[in-house]
């Protein structure tokens, strides 16, 4: 019953930590359906502008590899860094820029009126992989580089070989979904109660297409889904109540093979506020659902 921006912690991670700072600056859960359906707000830059960051298909990249220091980091210490990370340090170093999506952030942050040292008061953490070393940061956590928000969520979506890595404090960063798609296991520790995870990089409950794009897409998702499952298990064995939600076959349907095509946002959008609110209701106790 307590407000989302009133919950004691929310994790970040990729374009969760984009709905992360939204929610944590007092941005409504409304206001950003509204946004994500096109509508104008006050002071906010309007989706067409955020698509400019992005699109279908990546710009093409630099001819180089990514990160030749977190492949010498590796070949050090490989069993400290998890093997999707290292696997980010190969891929050719992104072209792509977040301008209108850190444009956002800042907008976001100027509304919060509680905000202290450029960062939401109540605890927020947003996860991004050191480019270098694979070493997992959680900006805001206790004993984080205290680090400006927009630089940060920035940091957090900054998809290897296709958006540049984000220097932050004089390191580079890159998507810290490459080494967890919730960062859950961060938790662990932290003492909750409760934990509400959504996860729309897993799924509890998957579809069968048919045509190839998809089935590699499932594929890949299926390793997600295993890694979330062991988070979850971490989590819970702490007494922690955990609660998860993924998309289900009829979301995974409209999502479609490319996750990053904005052209099915509006559909993605309908169809999840459906189907996880189908998925919600009624439920107590800590389960995994599929939307």
């Amino acid at each position: 019953d307590r407000p989302l921006g009133a919950v004691d912690l929310v994790v970040g991670t990729s374009a969760g930590s984009v709905l992360a700072a939204a929610l944590r600056c007092g941005v409504g859960v409304d206001q950003i359906v509204e946004h994500q359906r096109g509508s104008a707000l006050a002071e906010l830059p309007h989706l067409s502008q955020l698509d400019r960051d992005g699109g279908p298909l990546p710009p093409l990249p630099r001819l180089r590899i990514g990160s030749p220091r977190l492949l010498a980091s590796t070949a050090l210490a490989p069993h400290r860094i998890r093997p999707w990370v290292a696997a980010s340090g190969l891929v050719p170093q992104g072209r792509g820029q977040l301008r209108y999506l850190g444009a956002l952030v800042e907008a976001i942050l100027a509304q919060d009126t509680a905000a202290v040292a450029g960062w939401p008061a109540r605890e927020t953490w947003i996860v991004a992989v050191d480019y270098a070393t694979g070493h997992r940061m959680a900006f805001g956590r206790p004993g984080a580089p205290p680090v400006p928000l927009a630089d940060a969520v920035v940091a957090s979506c900054s998809i290897p070989g296709w958006y540049e890595p984000k220097s932050v404090a004089g390191r580079r960063y890159v998507d810290g979904g490459v080494c967890s798609s919730t960062s859950l296991d961060l938790v662990a520790k932290a003492g909750l109660d409760e934990v509400y995870v959504l996860a729309p990089m897993a799924s509890y409950l998957m579809d069968r297409p048919w045509n190839p794009a998809s089935q590699l897409e499932r594929m890949l998702r299926r390793v997600v889904t295993l890694g979330l499952r062991r988070e979850v298990r971490k989590v819970r064995a702490t007494g922690t109540r955990v609660h998860v939600l993924t998309p289900g076959p009829e979301d995974l349907a409209a999502m479609g093979p490319n996750l990053m095509n904005p052209r099915t946002r509006l559909l993605v959008l309908e169809t999840s506020l459906r189907t996880s609110a189908a998925a919600l209701a009624g439920y107590a106790e800590p389960t995994d659902l599929a939307a």
